[in-house]
């Protein structure tokens, strides 16, 4: 269990969605019952000790990097990674109160196939097994040691999406789905905690009419509210 009373988020930052990382925080924060720590995984920031070259069938800069979160972390307590596309639906407390001491890390085990080959922007849909688990990982920093720059910076991307750094799956502890609902994937639930625009967020064209974009777009406004007389943006 976190001992700290602050919750530290990471989120993955990518030049493509920008808008997505600030909405996201902004819809944590609005529901969020303790003290929350928003860190960006920027390849821009990360590259004294990360500076991994991109491959053709990355659809974000952070794909390899998510999992720097616990070398980010000094490997000590609990961090959330997740992915910029969502929006919070629930209190963060709620999730890193379900943080187990008996586990290095703990996700939403997806099984499913994803229906389309192609999503946003044009790029192609990877298939393969415990696909989306990494997409939000609670993470015990200190079980997680093996994740270091040089790891991450050279490990396949198989290796890594599935925990292939651990030494026994007993070790990946199961989130309800609620917390990472794939849009799209899934049928709508009034009860998901974190939607996850995986095909595409709202903000992309073709996509303006997903599930919870209605949510989206609210937590967006408020992002850029300003009780003043709007300036000449």
């Amino acid at each position: 269990m976190p001992t700290s009373p602050v919750l530290d988020v990471y989120i993955g930052f990518d030049r493509q969605e920008i808008v997505a990382y600030h909405v996201l925080c902004q819809s944590i924060l609005e529901q969020c019952s303790q003290p929350v720590r928003f860190t960006p995984i920027n390849l821009t920031s990360l590259k004294p000790v990360f500076d991994r070259e991109m491959l053709a069938q990355q659809s974000t800069e952070f794909s390899f990097s998510r999992f720097l979160t616990p070398y980010l972390s000094g490997y000590e307590g609990w961090s959330l990674f997740m992915d910029c596309d969502m929006v919070a639906r629930a209190d963060f407390a709620e999730l890193f109160a379900l943080a187990d001491d008996r586990y290095a890390v703990m996700v939403a085990k997806h099984d499913y196939v994803p229906k389309s080959e192609i999503k946003f922007l044009n790029h192609q849909q990877a298939k393969y097994a415990k696909k989306n688990w990494s997409s939000v990982m609670l993470l015990n920093n200190a079980r997680c040691r093996a994740l270091t720059p040089e790891y991450v910076a050279s490990a396949s991307g198989l290796q890594l999406h599935q925990f292939h750094w651990l030494d026994d799956e007993a070790l990946i502890g199961d989130l309800p789905l609620e917390w990472n609902w794939l849009v799209g994937e899934y049928d709508y639930n009034p009860g998901a905690k974190v939607a996850h625009f995986t095909l595409g967020g709202p903000y992309f064209t073709g996509y303006e009419d997903s599930d919870y974009a209605d949510d989206w777009r609210a937590a967006y406004r408020r992002t850029i509210d300003a009780k003043t007389k709007p300036a000449k943006l």
